[in-house]
């Protein structure tokens, strides 16, 4: 007979300790049947026996955790490492005819001739439990209901896009009234006929110790925002030259405003294309690329109508297109500003406006600012808090599906905005940007404009390519015509802000939330103002 042997196993289970009793030798022979076990392998087996009950335990209280059914320790155990063992998957609950019915292609003409799907997720639980079909029957019906809702966002969204193009690009009963209203004051009232700036401020037009600012537009009450937030907000407004350019059908109304409305002690000059002798002499290259685009894109584009026929493309290239035959990126305004070192050949150094900001800070610092021997002091798009905004880089502007593109630029090259741009001079006249300009729009022009699509930022990426230098977002805010993620106090918190997209804050479909930052600007008790029915909201 075996003499007795303690064994001890602690309450956690971590711990395992055999004892032999007084005189027992070191090995032991049991004899089971026909073998015998020495005392060492005992010992090993209920270590591995210990360890299985703990790994029983913790697959058990998992399947507890989890909620998953009840089933028993061995089985629990089987379900969760046998088919890894065998090297099978789960099987999923779902039948397998579901889906084959999902992914098979949808058939236009089904679409078209099958009957009506339900119309909400109630109305198809509701027909799903009075028929109680097989599983081929609920994906097909699934299928339908899903596809026809789809279909009919896809329009909406498209209709959207073109209600909005078409507010875009239209000009507002209210904005037509004034400009006609102050060519009228033009004719008829010699104080809207006030040389400007004054003959004893005219020398501060090319004086260097001025600040000055260009700004391009053909919208009087646009530039009247963006005139009066400057000086507003300026600490030394004495020392601002704000240099306004405008077409020649614009000129009278924006030269009646600005002497109707003066904005001392700041120096403002308004002039019309057809004044600036350089202009006028000879064929002027933005004249010609404008003549030229415009042709192309009435042939390539087909008009709004062909666009928002398309039934393949999806509605974001859709809206794309629309934005592409906006008037704006065909404007005489929009291309000046590649032009700027002829216009003002005395000058060392502006900042150039866009007629849809708000300056809501002084922008003195600015000419602190060191550019490095770069031509253009710009924001980057491509870093920032607001992905949605602040994500553009080259590939977002150019196709880089073409070669010419693919072989010259980097994709992920960060783009920077046009808007508010610190533009050195002197250097620029160093360089071959505006040539550089010119050439991409003649290759867009050849490609059927197949290098980009709109606007004068493509080109413009292109034509400061390594003369840029980078300034902190403070300085441009973006985005707050196309979206209303940012927040009343986010953009109170910017400089400068910029309603860059459809939703231009004079327009009635421009964000109610955000434009209180711009009608801020405008003197609603103006005489004009109010004859033209123009209101705060």
């Amino acid at each position: 007979m075996l003499k007795a042997m303690q064994l001890h196993i602690s309450p956690s289970l971590r711990h395992v300790t055999v004892v032999p009793a007084k005189g027992f030798k070191e090995f032991i022979k049991v004899k089971v049947g026909s073998k015998r076990l020495s005392y060492r392998m005992v010992f090993y087996c209920l270590l591995f026996l210990t360890f299985l009950l703990r790994f029983v335990f913790v697959l058990t209280a998992i399947d507890t955790i989890d909620g998953e059914r009840k089933c028993s320790t061995l089985g629990c155990l089987g379900k969760k490492i046998g088919p890894r063992i065998l090297g099978k998957r789960l099987e999923s609950t779902v039948p397998e005819v579901i889906y084959r019915v999902l992914e098979e292609p949808s058939d236009q003409t089904d679409t078209q001739t099958r009957p009506e799907s339900p119309q909400t997720l109630e109305e198809f639980i509701a027909e799903m439990k009075d028929g109680r079909p097989d599983a081929k029957t609920f994906a097909v019906k699934l299928k339908a209901m899903v596809t026809q809702l789809e279909e009919r966002t896809r329009t909406a969204k498209i209709q959207e896009y073109l209600y909005r193009h078409v507010a875009s690009s239209s000009i507002p009963k209210q904005l037509h009234c004034l400009a006609l209203k102050l060519a009228h004051e033009h004719s008829t009232n010699s104080n809207a006929r006030l040389q400007l700036p004054s003959p004893e401020l005219v020398p501060a037009l090319v004086d260097n110790s001025y600040f000055h600012f260009v700004l391009a537009s053909d919208n009087i009450l646009a530039a009247s925002v963006v005139a009066s937030s400057l000086v507003r907000n300026f600490n030394r407004p004495e020392k601002i030259v704000l240099h306004i350019i405008t077409d020649r059908k614009t000129y009278a109304p924006m030269q009646a405003w600005f002497s109707l409305h003066p904005l001392t002690p700041a120096v403002i000059e308004v002039k019309g294309l057809h004044h600036f002798d350089w202009f006028t002499k000879g064929r002027v290259p933005v004249m010609e690329a404008m003549e030229k685009d415009q042709k192309a894109r009435s042939q390539f584009r087909g008009g709004s109508s062909a666009i928002v026929a398309n039934k393949t493309e999806k509605p974001k290239i859709i809206a794309a297109k629309l934005q592409a035959l906006s008037p704006k990126y065909n404007s005489l305004m929009n291309h000046i500003r590649i032009h700027l070192p002829e216009l003002f050949p005395s000058l060392d150094k502006i900042v150039f406006l866009d007629d849809d900001i708000v300056i809501q800070t002084d922008l003195s610092p600015l000419w602190d600012i060191d550019m490095n021997g770069k031509v253009n002091g710009a924001v980057e798009t491509c870093r920032g808090e607001d992905k949605y905004v602040m994500s553009k880089r080259f590939k977002s502007y150019l196709n880089f599906s073409h070669p010419l593109i693919a072989e010259h630029f980097d994709p992920s090259e960060c783009a920077w905005a046009y808007g508010m741009n610190i533009f050195d001079l002197e250097e620029w006249r160093k360089t071959n940007i505006s040539r550089t300009y010119y050439y991409w729009l003649q290759q867009n022009l050849k490609s059927d404009l197949s290098l980009w699509q709109l606007g004068t930022l493509p080109p413009g990426l292109i034509a400061f390519h390594g003369h840029v230098h980078t300034i902190d977002p403070f300085w441009h805010m973006l985005g707050l015509g196309y979206q209303d993620n940012t927040t009343l106090a986010e953009a109170q918190s910017a400089g400068v802000i910029h309603f860059n997209g459809r939703a231009k804050p004079w327009l009635d479909i421009a964000f109610p939330q955000l434009r209180p930052l711009w009608t801020k600007y405008v003197n609603f008790s103006d005489k004009l103002i109010k004859s033209c029915h123009i209101r705060a909201s």
